[in-house]
C-alpha cells in the first residue's frame, strides 16, 4: 500500500505477523529513503511511524 503525504510516499507491507513501512522521496525510486524500514504490529501503526519519521527528517 502506498500513501502520499507531502514530498514523500509511505509504503506498507505485511511481513509475517507484523507490518513494515518505509518512505520514498520524490523521484520515482522505490527503495527506502536512507535504507530505513520501520516495523509495527499493524498497518495503521506502521503508517503512523513512517509519517512521524518522514516529518522529523524533513525539517
Amino acid at each position: 500500500m502506498v500513501t502520499t503525504g507531502g514530498p514523500y510516499q509511505i509504503h506498507t507491507e505485511a511481513r509475517g505477523p507484523h507490518w513494515v513501512s518505509w518512505i520514498t522521496r520524490d523521484g520515482g525510486d522505490q527503495k527506502p529513503d536512507r535504507s530505513i524500514i520501520l516495523i509495527a504490529a499493524s498497518r495503521e501503526e506502521a503508517e503512523a511511524r513512517a509519517r512521524r519519521w518522514a516529518e522529523q527528517t524533513s525539517h
